[in-house]
């Protein structure tokens, strides 16, 4: 079995992912990271150099790369990951991955951005209010894919319980 992390950006999916695959003794990777490494350049520099379609396919690329041979292994998406190409639905097929919809509040969100403002779709906003407004409407729009996980986590802001919610749903 292998398990695939969804949700917004900040929510702290490479975080529970981590701490998951320690107590679950699986390999993590963060999709992210993964990309960076292997085109040697952040996430915001290729958003800034060569443009978000061009992140979106070899995002696409990179994760069925990492999918292909993975066992034991949890993978932390990008917030917009599950949002193209029809990810949700190509993931939900796979047989051997289950797809985990990490869910928290709206204000828990806009305080973690706002203290975080380097992530390429949020860093030219400026106030709290304009940010918390920006991601009600990109929740808005990203639920649609998020609930096709096939577990929803409804998260808190204690790691503790979130990975105990994720480990009494896989039982």
């Amino acid at each position: 079995m292998n398990l695939v992390l969804v949700g917004y950006m900040a929510f702290g999916k490479s975080t529970i992912g981590k701490k998951l695959s320690k107590l679950m003794d699986f390999e993590f990777v963060d999709l992210d990271y993964y990309i960076e490494k292997k085109e040697n350049l952040t996430v915001s520099e290729i958003f800034k150099t060569k443009g978000e379609i061009y992140f979106r396919k070899i995002e696409q690329q990179y994760l069925k790369e990492i999918t292909t041979n993975a066992e034991k292994t949890i993978i932390s998406l990008g917030g917009g990951t599950p949002c193209f190409y029809d990810t949700m639905g190509w993931l939900n097929a796979l047989d051997n991955f289950k797809s985990i919809y990490l869910k928290t509040n709206l204000d828990v969100l806009t305080n973690r951005l706002y203290k975080d403002n380097q992530r390429p779709l949020v860093s030219h906003i400026k106030t709290k209010e304009e940010l918390k407004d920006f991601i009600a409407k990109h929740l808005f729009e990203r639920s649609f894919y998020y609930n096709q996980a096939q577990i929803v986590i409804e998260s808190t802001n204690n790691e503790e319980e979130t990975l105990n919610n994720i480990l009494f749903k896989l039982i």
